[in-house]
This record gives structure tokens, sequence and C-alpha cells, in this order.
């Protein structure tokens, strides 16, 4: 297949801190592909410039050959951990807000046909995310997997090319992740979009990505720490042969799992 995202010799650095070097990857449309890899080791990094929110020091982004645009766009959708929708706003209008603003960036509001013709595609994505339910209730009365819900539908209802996850079900019970893995796999299924997500839950990983990348820091400097940055060490497709797949990920170094628990129990 043919590459619809391509990084090239990547490097990432505050000042003399290193985040991550020399990244290169290729990404063929519709992976799945989950982020895995000790706490601060460059994957949410890595998200938020595949999302436009900062700009690689070195190397190149290209997204169908082109390279990536420097701001967040309606090609890409993101979900964090922490709820990104808006309190005063009905559960309805949390997702309809996404297709009016770019439409009446004005009055923030469409009216008339376009504005009912808006709420009834929002109503429709709520309904396959399971909060069809729920159209006038307001975030504060929905559980947290319910909020978490939400979040998917207003990422979605834009229809991203790129889905982009960071830690979306880390605050969630693990009954509740476990459907929330279904609603994504399922969403992921219907649509093909290219999702990147990043999880500290290496089985969580497994079990949802057509292919896992470890970020690891390899180059360690005890008198300067920050000398060297995380780079992709391990990069397993997923999708294929299932039982070698596992082994790989079974073989990955203890240092590199040890880092990589499943989020607690509420």
């Amino acid at each position: 297949m043919s590459a619809f995202i391509e990084v090239k010799n990547l490097w990432q650095e505050y000042g003399d801190q290193v985040v991550l070097e020399n990244l290169s990857l290729s990404v063929a449309e519709g992976e799945f592909c989950t982020l895995v890899g000790a706490s601060g080791c460059g994957k949410s990094t890595f998200l938020r410039m595949l999302l436009g929110q900062e700009t690689p020091s070195r190397g190149q982004l290209l997204l169908d050959g082109q390279p990536l645009v420097a701001e967040p766009d309606a090609s890409r959708g993101v979900v964090f951990q922490r709820y990104s929708v808006f309190p005063h706003l009905s559960v309805l209008d949390n997702v309809a807000l996404g297709l009016e603003l770019p439409r009446a960036p004005l009055f923030g509001r469409l009216f008339g046909g376009a504005r009912r013709a808006a709420r009834e595609q929002a109503a429709v994505m709520l309904e396959k995310v399971g909060l069809g339910h729920a159209l006038d209730k307001y975030p504060a009365q929905l559980s947290g997997g319910m909020q978490q819900r939400l979040a998917i539908a207003q990422a979605l209802v834009m229809k991203p090319r790129v889905l982009l996850l960071d830690e979306p079900f880390g605050a969630l019970d693990p009954g509740i992740r476990k459907d929330m893995h279904e609603l994504l796999l399922g969403l992921w299924q219907e649509t093909r979009l290219t999702v990147f997500m990043v999880t500290h839950d290496l089985a969580e990983g497994f079990t949802l990505g057509t292919r896992l990348m470890v970020f690891d820091k390899v180059r360690h400097d005890p008198q300067a720490p920050g000398a060297y940055g995380a780079r992709i060490t391990y990069d397993i497709p997923l999708n294929s042969d299932r039982r070698a797949a596992r082994a790989a990920v079974e073989a990955l170094p203890e240092r590199v799992t040890r880092a990589l628990q499943p989020a607690p129990a509420h």
C-alpha cells in the first residue's frame, strides 16, 4: 500500500532537551496504530505534531505527500483522556457546534434548514455512539464513559481522515473500557479512518491496533539527561499473524514492559 502519512527524520527539541530523535515511518490509510512506551518518552508530543499543535524541530511530516498543515484542521480529529466537551451545551449542541462553527464563524450558529440539517447529522452520530437517548442532557449528567462517547462523536462528526486518541480510556474502569474498545473498533471498521492511539496499557494496544509502535529512549547520558530523545524501537504488525505478533510483544524487553501496565481499576 502507498504511504498516507510519512514521517521523515523527525526530531523535536526544546532548547537543549531532545524529546524525539530521528523518527521515520510510513503509515498506510486505514491503519490503526497504537503507541506505547514509558511516561515522558514523546508519544503525546508525536500526537500533538500529527495534530498540528507542534512543529517539528527538524524533519518532515507528510499527509498524502503534502506537508502537514501546521495547525489543527478538519482532516484530523482528536480525543483526549480528559473529556473535551462544553459543559454549558447539551449533548446534541456539543456535537452540532462542530458542524456549525466552520460555516458560521461570525455567530457560531446556523439558522433555518442549515441548522436543522446539522442537528440531524449530529443526532445520527450520537445514535452511533450510543447516546441517542441523551440528546438533551448536559455533560455533567453523563457518566465518564458517556462523556467519552460524546467526545468521540464530536471528533467523528467532522469526518476527519485521521483520528488521534491520547489515552482516551485511561480514566475509565475496566468494564467501561471494554465497552469503549468495542465501540471504537466498530466505528473504525465502519469508517476505515487512520487512527493513532496513545495508551499506557500494552494489552489494550495489542487488542485494538493493527500496528503497535514502542517509543523508547535507548541512549542515555547521566551527565546530560536531555541530550538524547526517544525513537520508535519496535514496530510490530498485528493484523496478519496474531500468534507471531503476540510472541513479538511478549519478547519486548522487561525495561519496556515494566512501564506498560493496565490502568488501575477504580
